[in-house]
């Protein structure tokens, strides 16, 4: 009986949790929801009071506006290759660091590593002056160059990796040294395919990272033709006509690709964040 009454009292608190979980996805979409149906209506019935839930009538002009007014098109190819560009650059490098770093043995090795994660704690924002001085210098403003290689240069792909290959056996790269692998062919081969959660991880999050990068982007961007989707979608936001829908529907556009990130790597994503929490 009292089995029965504990199995009876979980179903109650599953039930509970469940409501309360779907209360809170909810609340998190409603956002989404409402920048999409407003980008679907006249900037009018965008400020109206009571707001209507739906758009009562349909309108895909704000869309046409944003992509035959401005360069949108050229907007969200610039923030797709350098987003994309620069996080397969922070995977490369900061696998192979984090390889060396974990299974490589060199003198120095750890105090290195140190000097790579506290610079994590420095804010971009104070670099700003002095990396914009440096850009300017080399010839990269108004470039996909000045707005990739400083992304680049940072070591969260390292620590994050770190340790993933930390956690492979050491029992894996031994034996592909017997076999006669050397040390490139068993970290692309062997190492590489055991971290591939970890990459995926990796991927959203510096994406997710470059593409938001709203300061850096618009001080090296400044021509129009070279933003990205953000910087010009923040350009949509400051203009003075107050067309509301117009704004949102470019605030849509750059919400897509986001999403569809998430959705395709999500299951990676999932993976990264959860390895290790449960041992075997």
């Amino acid at each position: 009986m009292s089995k029965t009454k504990n199995k009876k009292k979980l179903e109650k608190y599953d039930i509970v949790s469940n409501v309360i979980i779907f209360i809170f996805a909810i609340l998190s979409l409603f956002p989404l929801y409402w920048l999409f149906t407003s980008s679907l209506k006249n900037s009018s019935d965008v400020v109206k009071m009571p707001p209507d839930w739906w758009p009562t009538t349909i309108t895909f002009s704000n869309y046409a506006d944003v992509f035959q007014s401005q360069p949108a098109l050229r907007w969200v190819f610039n923030s797709v290759f350098v987003s994309g560009v620069a996080t397969v650059l922070v995977i490369v490098v900061g696998a192979m660091a984090a390889y060396a770093f974990s299974k490589i043995k060199f003198k120095g090795s750890n105090i290195i590593f140190i000097i790579f994660i506290s610079s994590l704690m420095i804010p971009k924002e104070i670099m700003i002056v002095p990396l914009f001085r440096i850009t300017q210098q080399f010839g990269m403003l108004n470039t996909y160059s000045g707005m990739i290689w400083p992304n680049v240069a940072t070591a969260f792909g390292v620590f994050l990796l770190k340790g993933f290959f930390d956690a492979t056996p050491n029992a894996l790269r031994e034996a592909s040294r017997i076999d006669g692998a050397g040390e490139w062919r068993t970290f692309f081969q062997i190492m590489l395919p055991i971290v591939k959660p970890g990459i995926g991880a990796l991927f959203i999050l510096n994406f997710v990272q470059v593409w938001n990068d709203y300061l850096w982007q618009s001080v090296i961007g400044q021509e129009k033709n070279m933003k990205t989707l953000m910087v010009g979608t923040a350009t949509l936001m400051q203009d003075l006509n107050p067309n509301f829908a117009y704004k949102m529907a470019g605030a849509t556009v750059a919400a897509i690709p986001m999403l569809l990130i998430f959705v395709l790597f999500q299951r990676y994503f999932t993976q990264g964040m959860t390895a290790g929490a449960v041992k075997e």
